[in-house]
């Protein structure tokens, strides 16, 4: 059994979010982003409520790879029914990623475009870039528009585009497609379905073919509105 957090109070709900972001506590007192399904907002080209799947597959591929760039994501329950649960993290609010932007892309990112690539991510914006006040890490958050089966990519970190993947990161999207192989493409298939499934394993193939950041498209808005 996949683990999972039980919410037994929401302490408040988080501002400047479409679907409801609540912060909320376990019955260790530990804080959560919980984000019921029930809360969350019909869109065109997403399956409606699978949004938290999203976010929870998100964590567990970045695990898989050994990236360590997204919170602990938890299928959650609790006092607003099921959704996903995101340890909170205490935000270093003087942080402003948007110099890392100005000229040549701050190379720490490359973990989150690699995973982006990976998850085909349609929403990275520089705000969901946060530093955790104390450790100075700097971590993605909000992976809910994740893993469609058509190219969505749409990010910030184009900056990128064209430049050879770090030998590293070949490394950490190896370790995932053994993941894949040895069990997580069955998490993938429970959780999201057998079209997500099969186009991450072609993702992954992809890049360790190409070894190459992709270029931009030109048919269609390659990055997110608003970009903050």
């Amino acid at each position: 059994m996949s683990p999972s957090v039980e919410i037994v109070e929401v302490v408040g709900r988080l501002p400047y979010a479409s679907n409801a972001t609540l912060l909320a506590r376990d019955a260790d007192e530990g804080l959560w982003v919980y984000k019921p399904d029930q809360g969350e907002s019909p869109l065109w080209d997403f399956p409606f409520q699978t949004l938290s799947r999203r976010e929870v597959i998100s964590y567990e591929v970045s695990a898989a790879m050994g990236l360590e760039i997204i919170p602990l994501t938890l299928e959650a329950d609790g006092l607003h029914g099921p959704g996903s649960a995101q340890r909170f993290l205490d935000e270093d609010v003087d942080f402003d990623p948007r110099p890392w932007f100005e000229n040549e892309l701050e190379p720490s990112l490359w973990p989150f475009a690699v995973f982006d690539i990976v998850a085909n991510n349609a929403d990275r914006k520089v705000g969901h870039l946060l530093r955790e006040a104390g450790t100075g890490r700097v971590w993605g958050i909000d992976q809910g528009l994740t893993f469609h089966p058509m190219d969505k990519l749409r990010t910030v970190l184009w900056g990128f585009a064209g430049q050879a993947i770090p030998a590293d990161l070949l490394a950490s999207v190896e370790r995932l497609a053994g993941a894949l192989e040895a069990g997580l493409a069955d998490r993938v298939m429970t959780l999201l379905g057998e079209a997500e499934t099969d186009a991450l394993i072609h993702r992954v193939r992809s890049l360790l073919a190409t070894r190459t950041h992709p270029m931009p498209p030109t048919h269609r808005p390659a990055v997110p509105w608003p970009m903050w």
